[in-house]
């Protein structure tokens, strides 16, 4: 039995049937979020408007604190929250020149791949996809494209969410990259899952991720590093990047602060940074580090390989041998991929797909018991 399940006893109760695969999606919340949860609601009730104070005083600054930390990040200051990674996007496009030039790939999340094509579909924005596959040349060819210049963003995932793959050096590709080149990591599928250290690209590259997935802290806590003198008035912006200067005359330049708040919003939960800031402390307090997790899931995800046969790990992508290292899930190239999805969630396990890519996840909370059950209903829904 895992050590941490018991951490999660209120997700796993709800429903205890179910075999949740899905940490990568919609990661089950440890036990101390609930109280994080219920610390935001007592702190609104007693303070109200004044509740806005201990929020930028001490939430915020906490939640800097634990993202600098886990990232290698010199300046927590830098960090922004928002709710979402899309809004933090558009703020960070609106610094950039219509029809602005972007350097891609052909492995991007939904907020940034549909936001590209909807502005490619009016001439907006003018898309280079470099392909992921193959993976072994992948950064190479990725870096090349950057050094050849002519884009006002060059933007790639950390992991990628459709095959688990780790660019193995952000520090090249974004090496690569021409002086004037805005350049973002979406972070998202690494950020707690894969042990992270920006120190070397911290002055250079903007990094995206947040708190739904391995960070356990639900929706709503994403986060924005922004390196400092980049961008340092975004058009898209909001009455928080001007919180302190909220009460004097507004008029004259708009002001803004030269620390990540120039990329605040408007109005946020700050729910979801209450019970990021408890399950970092109750990660901290059980001495658990990123290194921690992606160890154990590493050889959860062991296990599952070796119970399957030969042709199932021939469907692994990337293929078993191809990477030295992984996202913390499993992907599987399938063209029953739907299917097989639906029959497991019938048989009352999570797992997700995406096109032909059907996804396991492992996290904290699963044990080799969770294997063997995932084998024994696999078999059931395949028979």
């Amino acid at each position: 039995m895992s050590v941490y399940r018991a951490h999660f006893s209120r997700f796993l109760s709800a429903a205890p049937d179910r075999l949740h695969l899905a940490a990568h999606s919609h990661h089950p919340w440890p036990d101390v979020s609930y109280n994080g949860h219920m610390a935001a609601w007592f702190d609104a009730a007693e303070l109200a408007d004044d509740k806005w104070d201990k929020v930028f005083g001490e939430v915020i600054p906490e939640a800097q604190g634990h993202v600098a930390r886990q990232l290698g990040l010199s300046d927590p200051a830098t960090v922004a929250f928002s709710p979402s990674t899309h809004t933090l996007l558009m703020r960070l496009l609106s610094c950039l020149p219509p029809a602005v030039q972007v350097l891609t790939t052909d492995a991007e999340f939904h907020s940034f791949s549909r936001q590209m094509r909807r502005l490619e579909e009016d001439r907006l924005a003018v898309v280079t996809r470099v392909a992921a596959e193959p993976f072994g040349t992948f950064p190479a060819r990725f870096a090349e494209a950057a050094a050849r210049g002519g884009h006002d963003l060059v933007h790639l995932s950390h992991v990628h969410y459709n095959s688990g793959y780790v660019t193995p050096d952000l520090h090249q590709v974004v090496s690569a990259a021409p002086p004037d080149a805005l350049v973002v990591v979406d972070g998202y599928h690494g950020f707690m899952a894969l042990p992270t250290d920006l120190s070397a690209i911290e002055g250079r590259a903007f990094y995206l991720a947040g708190g739904y997935k391995y960070a356990m802290a639900g929706e709503g806590a994403c986060f924005l590093h922004c390196p400092p003198g980049w961008c340092p008035r975004p058009r898209d912006t909001g009455w928080f990047a001007g919180f302190t200067a909220m009460t004097e005359a507004q008029d004259g330049p708009v002001p803004y602060a030269p620390d990540g708040s120039r990329f605040l919003g408007a109005t946020l939960d700050p729910a979801p940074l209450y019970r990021f800031n408890a399950v970092q402390r109750w990660l901290d307090g059980l001495g658990v580090t990123v290194d921690t997790i992606h160890t154990h899931v590493g050889r959860l995800q062991k296990l599952l390989l070796d119970r399957l046969d030969d042709e199932g790990r021939a469907m692994l992508v990337p293929g078993v041998g191809e990477v030295d290292d992984r996202g913390n899930f499993l992907t599987f190239r399938r063209p029953d991929a739907g299917d097989l999805y639906q029959r497991l969630h019938d048989a009352e396990v999570v797992t997700d797909f995406r096109d032909d890519r059907l996804r396991i996840g492992f996290g904290l909370y699963h044990d080799e018991n969770s294997v063997d059950e995932l084998c024994r209903r696999w078999a059931q829904v395949k028979a």
